[in-house]
């Protein structure tokens, strides 16, 4: 780091302490810098480098931090050269608040939202998928299949395979849409608890594979109106399982 930029980074790259969440940490820290105009608009973010030594975490928690900046408008990314802060930073459509899906009214609540949008991209990803796009869905599927074959809980591959019909609409928002949520709207990400379920976990997974089987076919077959109703399907299934958590948490 050149002397110059220091003075600009004060306050900014010093050791995160015990956090609720290494990747919300890093982003509340960087959008107080910038809505407080430390960082202002144009400026550059130190780089992951600099990020990780000054607050002593991972590469993985640094670009989920600058991914979920980019998707609150926050910030900018260019190639090679780094991530500056956006001219649209002052203002602030939506966030979600990665700690608030801890509960059950939350998993929920993204579930709902979840339905309204991925059952119309399941829908225009069976009119508009290219055969490599149909061929990776099935390939997330298969991963899928085999992390929970090994007593995995699958939740990066569950994200994967939304993610990979996302990216078959051809329509980069629902990629977005996706990222800016991402893994944490997989719930047993947060919500581990299976009492109260009438499934076992291994029953619960093997269902969602059946599920995402459904899927898969019903796009593959080019018929939105089938994937439209199996993703939707799918996901008020997992809505009423969260549910039914609920009530017996009560």
């Amino acid at each position: 780091m050149t002397a110059t930029a220091q003075p600009q980074h004060e306050g900014l790259l010093r050791p995160l302490g015990a956090p609720k969440s290494l990747s919300s940490e890093v982003v509340d820290r960087l959008a107080e810098q910038i809505m407080s105009g430390k960082l202002p608009v144009g400026a550059k973010l130190p780089s992951e480098q600099e990020m990780m030594k000054g607050m002593g975490v991972s590469r993985t928690v640094v670009r989920e931090a600058v991914a979920a900046l980019r998707a609150r408008g926050l910030v900018v990314t260019r190639q090679g050269a780094g991530a500056f802060v956006d001219r649209a930073a002052g203002r602030q459509p939506y966030a979600i608040d990665p700690e608030g899906l801890g509960s059950l009214e939350s998993v929920l609540d993204i579930l709902e939202l979840r339905m309204a949008v991925e059952s119309e991209a399941a829908a225009i990803a069976a009119e508009r998928a290219t055969p490599a796009q149909i061929k990776a869905i099935g390939e997330a599927l298969r991963v899928f299949s085999r992390a929970i074959t090994n007593g995995d809980r699958a939740i990066k591959e569950d994200f994967a395979f939304h993610l990979a019909i996302a990216a078959a609409t051809q329509n980069q928002r629902f990629v977005d849409f996706l990222d800016f949520l991402g893994r944490l709207i997989i719930p047993r990400q947060s919500i581990r608890s299976f009492e109260g379920s009438s499934e076992s976990p291994r029953q619960y997974l093997s269902r969602i594979e059946k599920e995402h089987e459904a899927i898969f076919q019903a796009i593959g077959a080019r018929s939105s109106k089938k994937a439209r109703d199996a993703m939707r399907g799918h996901l008020l299934k997992s809505r009423e399982r969260y549910r039914e958590l609920a009530a017996a948490s009560k």
